[in-house]
């Protein structure tokens, strides 16, 4: 069974490492914050002082982070960077949301190491990633892809590549805007239904019947209605995606900008860590 490496145990990668755990896979794991190691070390994961240390046996080295910076720094920094500790063969997956720029720096990095990198960025929050339910949208050596494919199945229910490197990255972002954009709008059209007045709940049940309802909408407006906004995925990470969004574009994207405007004065108002539905705060008197 191959042995793995897993690098950054924030709430979506810790999840994801105990699922490649509980899936009997031999696991190091490493976290700026030493603490968050603390429950995998009990477990009977391998705790790892650097990247570079965690990478050294590990057949595959994975990575969960916040950024495009997180990401260069944790495989590349000198001396302690996983990219320094791969052995001869070992396949580099990146899951974290980079921007396509990003993803492809990192990718000629690894090049100039002999370092295949695939990017693997998930959709999908805590919940589905706690329930092994995301989805991975992968780019790179569809080679490499083959041979870790088996061990995306203990945290997906689909693997999709999509091609190169920068592949990924477009549908994790096209993935992101699209959810964004959908929760900016039904936060200003719940405002308008609450100053006019009506059932807020029944006036979106009758909505919801019609062809316009997305699936993801009964999770963005139940949210929004029940106020119930602890951290699935929060402002803060919505609006950076927006920017790697408006990076990535040749052209205007108004719509995008908009949203992510919404987002940006969402963190100005303190809601930055609190779920991207929060929102709606903005429409609230």
């Amino acid at each position: 069974m191959q042995k793995i490496a897993f690098l950054g145990l924030g709430a979506m990668g810790s999840r994801m490492a105990k699922n490649l755990l509980d899936a009997g896979y031999p696991l190091t794991v490493w976290n700026r914050s030493k603490a968050a190691t603390e429950a995998f070390a009990k477990v009977g994961a391998t705790v790892a002082d650097s990247p570079a240390e965690a990478a050294k046996e590990a057949d595959v080295v994975m990575v969960m982070v916040r950024d495009d910076d997180a990401s260069m720094e944790v495989w590349s920094a000198p001396e302690h960077g996983a990219f320094n500790g791969m052995k001869q063969g070992a396949i580099a997956v990146d899951s974290s949301t980079l921007s396509v720029a990003g993803v492809k720096k990192l990718a000629d990095v690894a090049k100039q190491r002999g370092i295949t990198l695939l990017e693997a960025p998930v959709s999908g929050t805590r919940k589905p990633a706690e329930n092994a339910q995301l989805v991975y949208l992968v780019g790179g050596d569809k080679a490499a892809f083959d041979k870790v494919e088996p061990l995306f199945r203990a945290n997906a229910k689909a693997s999709e590549y999509v091609g190169d490197i920068g592949s990924g990255a477009l549908a994790k972002l096209a993935t992101n805007a699209m959810l964004g954009i959908q929760a900016t709008a039904f936060a200003e059209l719940i405002g308008m239904l609450k100053h006019n007045g009506v059932d807020v709940e029944q006036t979106l049940k009758a909505v919801s019947a019609t062809t316009v309802w997305a699936p993801i909408a009964n999770y963005l407006t139940s949210t929004m209605v029940e106020q119930n906004f602890a951290p699935q995925f929060p402002v803060e990470l919505v609006e950076k995606d927006f920017r790697y969004v408006e990076q990535a574009a040749g052209a205007d994207m108004p719509v995008s900008k908009a949203a992510r405007a919404v987002f940006r004065k969402a963190m100005e108002q303190g809601f930055g860590g609190e779920n991207l539905t929060a929102v709606a705060k903005l429409y609230q008197k």
